[in-house]
């Protein structure tokens, strides 16, 4: 007679899962090959092969479709890969924070600066930087409007250069004033608005391309600046880029005038007054969490209480 109970399948051995498969499984996904994510972790495809194999029996799954040209994710290989990448950062997290109680300073620290500022009165910084805590690795970042204040808030970074304080979220964290940006609206000189001999008003505007970058906040509402209604608009992927265009005469738009004033110099770009347009002003701060104060973090706090370094960033006199 058959007994009437059965023993439960096994459970995935997800003792298995380690964090070099999980680096695998992303090298994996974001190549789609095998050969391609081998190369890049250093091994022999095979041995790419072999430990995908293994994972995939020991969790009773199959973790890619390898069916057409390219390694594709299956539903549950997403699911891993996903919830792995978060595991990754936590350990990545957790290996900063033990490094930083041993030393007092940071592994790496992630410098988030705005894209209205200019990256060249910091780079003498970094290089200072590097002779005291050459063990700490600078990350930076360029933020577009709500992107500054969003990388801070995400975790993306651990201090941010350049926030519009107008725009700052309710949360735990401390800022400082750096001073006002100023922004001036900005043709080339053989655009159509540049030959009006008048203040530009919204109706003028409006009725041409305007170009703008795109904010890079991947959690916190996204903004539009400078844009009026029904504009046709091109999106590009830096303030490079805007400028470029804009000299171009591809279209118009406001530009911080500490990036402009060397093309506006050249005679590449002209400054157009306008009428009835508020003014653009970013009254601009440098913030942090505090919780994440290391020793390379606070190195970067006092440097930024320099005016002189204010001054230099913003192209103006700081408060």
């Amino acid at each position: 007679m058959n007994s009437p109970f059965r023993p439960s399948p096994a459970a995935p051995d997800i003792t298995s899962i380690t964090p070099e498969l999980l680096a695998m499984v992303d090298a994996i996904a974001r190549h789609g090959s095998f050969a391609r994510a081998a190369r890049e972790l250093g091994k022999v495809p095979s041995a790419v092969t072999y430990a995908v194999r293994k994972l995939e029996d020991g969790l009773d799954v199959l973790l890619f479709d390898r069916s057409g040209h390219k390694a594709r994710l299956t539903e549950a290989g997403q699911t891993l890969l996903d919830d792995g990448r978060v595991v990754l950062q936590s350990l990545d997290d957790l290996a900063c924070r033990v490094k930083r109680v041993a030393t007092g300073w940071e592994v790496e620290l992630r410098i988030a600066v705005s894209a209205v500022l200019p990256l060249e009165p910091l780079y003498d910084l970094m290089r200072e930087f590097e002779s005291v805590a050459s063990a700490t690795t600078l990350r930076f970042s360029t933020e577009v409007l709500s992107g500054n204040w969003d990388a801070l808030m995400s975790n993306r970074a651990d201090l941010v250069i350049g926030a519009d304080a107008a725009a700052a979220p309710a949360g735990a964290y401390r800022s400082q004033p750096m001073g006002d940006t100023q922004f001036g609206f900005c043709v080339a000189p053989h655009h159509p608005l540049a030959r009006l001999d008048r203040p530009l008003t919204p109706q003028d505007i409006a009725a041409h391309c305007v170009i703008v970058v795109a904010d890079t906040s991947r959690n916190l509402p996204p903004r539009t600046r400078g844009v009026l209604q029904n504009q046709a608009m091109i999106v590009m992927p830096t303030m490079e880029a805007k400028i470029e265009a804009q000299m171009r005469g591809l279209g118009c738009g406001h530009l911080p005038l500490t990036l402009a004033a060397p093309y506006i110099t050249q005679g590449r770009l002209v400054v157009c007054p306008t009428s009835d347009v508020i003014p653009l002003t970013e009254h601009v701060v440098y913030a942090w969490r505090p919780e994440a104060a290391g020793q390379a973090l606070k190195w970067w706090l006092e440097r930024l209480r320099s005016p002189r370094l204010c001054e230099s960033l913003l192209g103006v006199r700081a408060d």
